[in-house]
């Protein structure tokens, strides 16, 4: 049987903690930011961790399962 593929989008946008939890970033901090508050883009610069509803479908993408 061949080895399972790590799926290439989710390998650049998920991180593995020291703990076994997943970080992820904040969406909506590309473009278009002229509309937001100094506040609003400072608190999605910081990382987040993935919900534990999406975790097992995470760790799917990235062959943690």
């Amino acid at each position: 049987m061949p080895k399972m593929k790590t799926n290439s989008g989710s390998k650049k946008r998920f991180a593995l903690t020291g703990t076994g939890k997943i970080k992820r970033k904040h969406a909506y901090k590309s473009h278009i930011l002229t509309k937001m508050t100094k506040k609003q883009k400072r608190n999605l610069t910081h990382t987040g961790l993935v919900a534990n509803a999406d975790m097992n479908n995470i760790k799917k993408l990235l062959c943690l399962k």
